[in-house]
């Protein structure tokens, strides 16, 4: 392994819980194993900037990240394959996270297939069966876990967390099935073991059984899962716990519902933050990458020259230096040049249907309102005049049309225009693919309370950095804005521009949630189905 010493200060921030900071040396230490072409150690540090995405919530970041790792791993390589079947392992994980199941399968089998640890594979064959439970595929679930026990050393943490799983799929399979008697052969195991991260597991299961059931039995174990989760900290548990505990008795909605309403938002405030800062880490990365390739390539075209100089050609390698850079110049200012036609054809047309129609109809709202007796034929034909004006307008903008603009390149012109020397903007997620579920009408919404979110960014908030994440999370469209400004004030009312977001993202179904920090930026996270 070539000396690293980002990777040797990953690890010990990692060992000190400092995720943020762990993610952003992993990073610094994949470029530089990328300059020593070390690809595995590249796929190292990958693969555990993805895990600490996982671990922070940000799934479809870590899928990314470790799709990337896969890139610089050989399968046949037998010294790898035990890192490469953690990857698919990792890949699978966020993927069943996401609730996309059946994508999830195909990777836990080819993280079984490729690993080498009799205690990984079964550990990976048990995933593999929590998620054939997940899609209803009970018969081989029940098959694995049948096959991975006779494996397993009886009385162990593991053949406690197996069986346990075995009877939630025989019970999810037929409810006639009673899972009782295993349920707690497995939290004994648990207790004696002193595994407390199982006994949260088992609380839940049982809590779980018994809701519909036994009241009291289910908020008995619901309680005991919450005070575990405590001790272990899993913030998520914590919260399953509250959520039954609220829902399932009035008492406790009382006592629990302002703690489960504080951590909610603590959580999901953390994991946006969490997420924008690993995006960001990303972004400053490859720019800095993208610089470095374009000094690189300055000082070779130097050395080049000097040489060509040397042997007596110099004369003639400039010549055709200065004629690819006046090409590759006039070809930009054409292209400029293109833009700057359509923008000002559609700049026409806009002044255009405001001259002609808008005004028109004002006109004729002006002698409605004024006059005692209304012409109504005449009123009508001065419409009809313009409804005709308005389809020749339409006429010529089809006419004018060269090609038509995806709605992502569009949405992303709208962001950067708000870039400027002093001002960052960062967006990530924005494909094509992204918008092809939505409709019209959300999309041009979408694009209205972007806008205003970034005139009042421009405005008001004195920020100097912006990010927007865009994710598709199964039939839903996440939308992560972020900036470093000043905060909204603390005040219990929005003013119009907000308030107008609100309307605009509720009337197509959405929600829409500010963050106010006075003084440590904005951030809105906006939620759209998608059909």
């Amino acid at each position: 392994m070539n000396e690293n010493e980002y990777y040797d200060k990953a690890f010990f921030l990692w060992e000190n819980g400092r995720s943020d900071s762990t993610f952003y040396y992993f990073n610094k230490a994949k470029e530089k194993y990328l300059q020593y072409k070390n690809s595995v150690y590249v796929a190292r540090c990958l693969i555990y900037m993805a895990t600490i995405q996982y671990d922070s919530g940000d799934f479809f970041g870590a899928q990314e990240t470790a799709v990337e790792a896969i890139k610089y791993l050989d399968p046949k390589d037998k010294n790898q394959q035990a890192i490469l079947s953690h990857t698919y392992n990792t890949i699978a994980n966020a993927t069943d996270e996401m609730q996309q199941f059946d994508q999830a399968i195909p990777y836990y089998r080819l993280a079984i297939q490729y690993s080498i640890d009799h205690d990984n594979i079964l550990l990976y064959k048990n995933n593999l069966a929590v998620c054939l439970r997940n899609v209803k595929r009970y018969d081989e679930s029940i098959k694995l876990y049948d096959d991975i026990l006779t494996k397993t050393p009886k009385g162990t943490t593991a053949y406690a967390k197996f069986l346990n799983n075995l009877a939630k799929t025989k019970w999810a399979s037929s409810h006639s099935y009673n899972p009782i008697l295993v349920y707690h052969i497995a939290l004994n195991i648990r207790l004696k073991e002193n595994d407390l991260w199982g006994q949260n597991s088992s609380y839940a299961t049982l809590s779980k059984y018994y809701e519909g059931r036994d009241m009291d039995s289910s908020i008995y174990y619901l309680s005991k899962q919450y005070e575990i989760a405590k001790k272990i900290k899993s913030a998520d548990d914590q919260l399953n716990a509250l959520r039954g505990l609220v829902q399932m008795n009035p008492i406790y909605s009382e006592r629990y519902l302002s703690t489960y309403l504080s951590l909610n938002d603590s959580l999901q405030t953390a994991r946006t933050a969490a997420k924008n800062q690993f995006a960001l880490i990303r972004y400053e990365s490859e720019k800095s990458k993208a610089q470095n390739l374009v000094l690189e390539k300055e000082n070779e075209k130097k050395e080049s020259h000097l040489i060509i100089q040397r042997i007596g050609i110099g004369f003639l390698m400039f010549s055709i230096v200065l004629g690819v850079f006046w090409y590759k110049k006039r070809k930009q200012r054409l292209e400029l040049e293109a833009q700057n036609k359509i923008k000002e054809n559609q700049l026409h047309l806009s002044k255009k249907i405001h001259d002609v129609v808008a005004n028109g109809i004002y006109r004729v709202m002006t002698e409605i309102e004024y006059k005692e007796d209304i012409d109504r034929e005449g009123v009508l034909d001065k419409l009809d005049d313009m409804y005709q004006k308005s389809r020749d307008i339409s006429h010529d903008v089809e006419e004018q049309t060269v090609a038509e603009v995806s709605y992502s390149e569009k949405l992303a012109d709208l962001l950067k225009s708000f870039a400027s020397d002093h001002r960052r903007v960062l967006i990530a997620g924005n494909e094509p693919d992204l918008w092809t579920r939505l409709n019209k009408r959300a999309k041009e919404e979408v694009s209205h309370v972007l806008q205003e979110l970034m005139v009042n960014m421009k405005k008001h908030s004195q920020a100097d950095q912006v990010v927007i994440r865009f994710e598709n999370q199964g039939n839903q469209l996440e939308i992560f804005y972020k900036d470093n400004g000043i905060g909204l004030a603390d005040s219990k009312t929005y003013g119009k521009g907000l308030s107008n977001m609100v309307s605009r993202i509720e009337g197509i179904g959405g929600e829409i949630i500010f963050v106010k920090e006075e003084r440590k930026g904005l951030s809105v996270k906006i939620n759209i189905p998608i059909l």
